[in-house]
Order: structure tokens, then sequence, then C-alpha cells
């Protein structure tokens, strides 16, 4: 494994899934070029919302978009106003009938995709790069990451030349096709230059029929209270 290879691709079928989710046969190239209008769509649309990640399936004329966001009251709004307008609007750009699911993360510390939107907004509100990579580290370790690694790469720290530096903790098997890593990247776009972000975070192995876990979907973002911290607030003995 000499070459750079896309842990997400690299385990589709094994413990990934398709992003995009149909079939096409003499119309694949429009049909591609829709899906990225379509991203490329929502993006901008929802840059503040905290999508972690977006998933189109095709059913004939019925275009389905799953949205997995942090923030789903921002996408969705109030009485479903926002949602309502949204679907309005990629109506226009899929050409057809659009229906939208939103995912919520409830633990977004564990989600590669917004860690790497994390760092990029702090490098961008020009927070120390090591501060950011170690933070985030320790909060995905302590919320129950068995590995994560984090790099930048670019003009780190307004360095007239650039470079790459990486900061990790725990077991992150990247040549292991069984285990369960998720991928995030993101660009921070600094006075001084764009700095690259990429996030592994290991959620653990899975073996032949059972269900890859998302842990980061799962649970709940609040920290488990202790039962002798309750007694404490109520004033118990």
């Amino acid at each position: 494994m000499g070459q750079k290879v896309s842990p997400t691709g690299f385990r589709l079928g094994v413990t990934e899934d398709w992003r995009s989710r149909w079939y096409a046969d003499k119309n694949y190239a429009e049909t591609l070029q829709n899906d990225i209008a379509i991203r490329e769509f929502l993006k901008k649309q929802l840059a503040h919302a905290a999508v972690s990640k977006i998933e189109i399936e095709r059913a004939g004329d019925k275009i389905k978009v799953i949205i997995t966001t942090a923030r789903p009251g921002i996408v969705i709004g109030k009485k479903g106003a926002e949602i309502d307008n949204l679907r309005k609007k990629l109506s226009t750009v899929a050409n057809g009938k659009v229906s939208i699911e939103v995912v919520e993360v409830k633990r977004p510390e564990l989600d590669a995709n917004l860690i790497a939107q994390s760092i990029a907004e702090q490098l961008e509100g020009r927070v120390a790069f090591r501060r950011a990579m170690r933070k985030a580290v320790q909060s995905a370790r302590k919320s129950g990451a068995k590995g994560i690694r984090i790099q930048c790469a670019g003009r780190l720290g307004g360095a007239e030349m650039s470079r790459r530096e990486w900061y990790g903790e725990g077991r992150v098997p990247r040549h292991t096709l069984r285990a369960k890593i998720d991928y995030g990247f993101a660009t921070a776009a600094t006075t001084m230059g764009s700095i690259g972000i990429q996030v592994w975070v290991y959620y653990g192995e899975v073996l032949p029929g059972q269900k890859a876990p998302q842990p980061a979907l799962e649970g709940s973002s609040r920290p488990a209270r202790r039962r002798n911290d309750r007694k404490n607030d109520r004033g118990d003995k």
C-alpha cells in the first residue's frame, strides 16, 4: 500500500455503504453530475448547520436525500418552514420530486467530518493548530473512541514553508478492512493560505454478520451523571 487510498472507498461493501445509491445505465454521467450539483447546493445552503454526510437514493423518478447533521433544528426550522423551502429549491436543482430525511448526530465529538469542520473553524479564528487538534483528540477519547488521528497540512502557524503535522491517540488500523474507521476532511481558508484537515476515528472491528457501529448517531450527547452527584444536587445523604 504505497499510495494514498480513501478510507471510505477502501471499505465499501465491508463496513461502509455507498453515499449515492441508484442504478443508471445510459444516463450515468448525467445522474452523477446531478448528484454533485445537489451536494454542492446543500453545502452552500447548510453551511452553518454542521452537516456531516449527504446520502442520495434514487428509485425511478423519486429522489430521497438523507442529511446527517448535528443541528437538525437549523435544517428543519420553525414548524418545518426551512425544510419545506429547502425541498422546493432542491426540486429545481434535481429536476424532479425530492424528499428529505434528517438524521441527527447525537455525539458530534465522535463524527470525523464534524471534528474536521470544527478544527477548520478554529484555525480560521486564529486558534493554535496544536491546541485545536489536542482538544478534539481528548474529547473523542472521552466519548469512547478506540483511536483517533488528526492531521493538518499547509502553512501551519503562518510559516513560509508548508508542512504536515499529526496528533493521535489509541489504535487506528487503517489497513484492516474490517476496522470501522470514520474518515473526515475539511479545508480551513486562513489568511496565510488553505490548511487541509484529515480525521480518522476508529470505533472497533466489525466481524461478518455484525452491524457496523455508529456511536456518533447513538446514545446521548449529555454525559452520564453518577448517582452520588444526583444525591448531592438534591441534598440527600
